[in-house]
C-alpha cells in the first residue's frame, strides 16, 4: 500500500513495541545511558501495563528462588534456584539505582512479603528438607528457615494451620526478606523516566507490519485504535509485545525465529479484599504443583498489595484461549502457525500428555472443586469473601529440538538479529522478575560497541550483580532495603549520579 496512505510519526532511534515491563525497563536504561536518543514506545492499548504487567494479570512474586518449588525438581540441585536469585537481585539493584537518584519511589510498587513453601505428607516432607539443607548453603539462602513445628508454621501462616487437622504432617521454609512487586505500577514509574528525558509513549496505536529499510532500520506500520494508519521508522526494534511478539517477529523475517511456536495459556484467581481476613495474612505462601501442571500452576496463597490497598489472592487455575493477550483476538494463535513450527508444536503436545490432561481437567472443573483447592491452603475459606477474577495470557514458547522435534520451554528467551537491528523477547515467567538482567543483555547483544565504549562501566556500577554479585550487604534506599538477599546491594555511593 502506498506510503502516503499512512500518516507519518517522527523517526526514532529505538522503537520499543509493547507497553509492559521489559520496554519500561529497557526505556529507563536508555534514558539514563543515552537520554539524548529519541525512544518511543507504542502500545495497542489505552494505556500501558494493561497487560501481563497489570498487577492483576500476574502473581506479584518478586521472584527469587525462595519459595518457587518448580526451580528445584532435584532438590539437590540449586542452580536454577540461584541463578533466578541472582538475576531478582540485579533487577533490584536496578531499581535501587534509580530510587537513590530520585528517578522512581520503590513505596508506590515493593513491599517486604515473606516468602514460605507449606507441603503436608511424608513425602513432600523430606522433599522440602533437602532442598532447605542444599539451599541454605547458597549466600543468596543463607537467611532461609525450615520448621516441623505446627505451632512455628501458625505464626509464620496462621490462616494456613488454623483448622488444621491436628494429625496430618506438615513442613515450612520461609524467608523473611521476600518482595511483593506491583508490576504495572512499576512499569508507570519507569516510563515516567524516560519521558522526563523527551521519550515518547503512545497509547491506542497498534503496530501491524515490520519491514526492513535501505538504511539497515526499520519501517514499522500500524493502526491507531480508531482506524488511522501510521508509520514510523526506526534505526533499533525491540519487541516486548508479550503474546504478540513471535507474530510480529514472523512477519518481520527474523530468521531466529524460525520453527518457534507458542501455545497459549490462561490463568485465573480466587480474590478476597475483606480486611479481617486479608490482615491474618502476610506472605506469599507456595506448594507443590499438581502432576503435569506448568510452572505458572503452582498454587500459592498470595498477599498483595495493589495500588496501595492490600488483598489475597490463591490460583492460578488454568483456563483456554487461543488468544495471546488478554485483550487479544481468538484468532491470534493461528496466526503465529506457520509450515516450519507445526512439527515443533505437534512434538511438544506428545511429549506432554500429561500437560494436556491437567488442562482439561481444570477446564472441566466446577468452582466448588477449585474452591476446594483453596481450601486445601487456607482450611476456613469462607467463600462468600472471594471472587474469581480472570488473569493474563500467556504464550508459553516451544523451540525447535534436533532431537525431540520441540520443547515446551518455561522462563523466557531473547531473539537477537544477526546484523543486530531488531530483538524480541519470547515466553514467559519469571520474566518480569530477570528483566534487568535481560535488557542488559539487549544492550550488550545489540549495541556492542556503545556498551563497550560506554555504557558497560554505568550498568556495571549501578548494577553490580550483573558481572560479580557482591557477597556483602550495604546501606539501600529504605523502601528496598527489605527485599536484599544476602548476596548484598551496594549502597549509593557505590553508583553513578545522573539527572532526568
Amino acid at each position: 500500500m502506498p506510503s502516503h496512505r499512512y500518516r507519518t510519526l517522527a523517526p526514532t532511534d529505538v522503537l520499543m513495541i509493547g507497553g509492559g515491563i521489559m520496554s519500561a525497563t529497557l526505556a529507563s536504561m536508555l534514558a539514563v545511558l543515552q537520554p539524548s536518543s529519541r525512544t518511543t514506545i507504542v502500545e495497542r492499548g489505552s494505556g500501558v501495563a494493561e497487560e501481563s504487567s497489570n498487577a492483576w494479570n500476574n502473581a506479584g512474586t518478586g521472584h527469587s528462588g525462595y519459595c518457587e518449588l518448580n526451580y528445584t525438581p532435584d532438590p539437590t540441585d540449586p542452580t536454577n534456584a540461584v541463578g533466578i536469585a541472582e538475576q531478582f537481585l540485579a533487577t533490584r539493584q536496578w531499581w535501587s539505582y534509580l530510587a537513590d537518584n530520585g528517578l522512581v519511589e520503590p513505596s508506590r510498587f515493593v513491599s517486604a512479603t515473606p516468602h514460605l513453601d507449606v507441603v503436608f505428607g511424608e513425602r513432600n516432607i523430606t522433599y522440602l528438607r533437602r532442598r532447605y539443607e542444599t539451599l541454605k548453603r547458597q549466600p543468596c539462602f543463607a537467611d532461609i528457615e525450615y520448621s516441623e513445628d505446627r505451632a512455628q508454621i501458625a505464626r509464620w501462616a496462621p490462616l494456613v494451620m488454623a483448622g488444621r487437622h491436628s494429625e496430618e504432617t506438615v513442613a515450612a521454609t520461609r524467608v523473611a526478606d521476600g518482595t511483593d512487586v506491583d508490576f504495572g505500577a512499576l512499569t508507570r514509574e519507569m516510563f515516567a523516566v524516560s519521558t522526563r528525558t523527551g521519550g515518547t509513549v503512545l497509547c491506542d496505536h497498534e503496530i501491524r507490519t515490520l519491514r526492513r529499510n535501505s538504511l539497515g532500520g526499520w519501517v514499522a506500520r500500524g493502526r491507531t485504535s480508531d482506524g488511522e494508519r501510521f508509520e514510523i521508522t526506526a534505526r533499533f526494534v525491540f519487541v516486548g509485545a508479550g503474546g504478540k511478539a513471535l507474530t510480529l517477529l514472523q512477519r518481520a523475517h527474523v530468521d531466529e525465529v524460525r520453527g518457534y511456536g507458542v501455545l497459549p495459556v490462561g490463568a485465573a484467581f480466587f480474590r478476597c479484599a475483606n480486611p479481617s481476613v486479608v490482615q491474618q495474612h502476610r506472605a506469599k505462601v507456595y506448594g507443590q504443583a499438581p502432576l503435569g501442571a506448568p510452572p505458572m500452576s503452582v498454587p500459592h496463597l498470595d498477599s498483595r498489595v495493589v495500588d496501595g490497598t492490600p488483598y489475597l489472592m490463591f490460583g492460578p487455575y488454568a483456563t483456554f484461549s487461543t488468544k495471546l493477550l488478554a485483550h487479544g483476538a481468538w484468532t491470534d494463535f493461528f496466526a503465529t502457525l506457520r509450515w516450519h513450527n507445526l512439527r515443533t508444536l505437534s512434538a511438544a503436545g506428545r511429549d506432554n500428555l500429561a500437560l494436556v490432561r491437567y488442562l482439561v481437567s481444570q477446564l472441566i472443573a466446577r468452582e466448588s472443586t477449585k474452591f476446594a483447592q483453596l481450601q486445601r491452603f487456607y482450611p476456613g475459606a469462607d467463600p462468600a469473601d472471594w471472587d474469581m477474577i480472570a488473569a493474563g495470557q500467556r504464550a508459553q514458547l516451544v523451540t525447535p529440538d534436533a532431537d525431540r522435534g520441540g520443547v515446551l520451554r518455561t522462563g523466557t528467551e531473547l531473539v537477537v538479529s544477526a546484523d543486530r537491528s531488531i530483538a524480541g523477547l519470547l515466553g514467559a515467567s519469571p520474566g518480569a522478575s530477570t528483566a534487568v538482567p535481560i535488557m542488559i543483555e539487549v544492550l550488550r547483544r545489540a549495541f556492542p560497541d556503545l556498551w563497550l565504549e560506554q555504557w558497560q562501566q554505568v550498568m556495571t556500577a549501578a548494577v553490580p550483580a550483573q558481572s560479580n554479585p557482591p557477597r556483602t550487604t550495604d546501606g539501600v534506599h529504605d523502601a528496598l532495603a527489605a527485599t536484599a538477599c544476602s548476596l548484598g546491594l551496594d549502597g549509593p555511593g557505590a553508583r553513578p549520579s545522573v539527572s532526568a
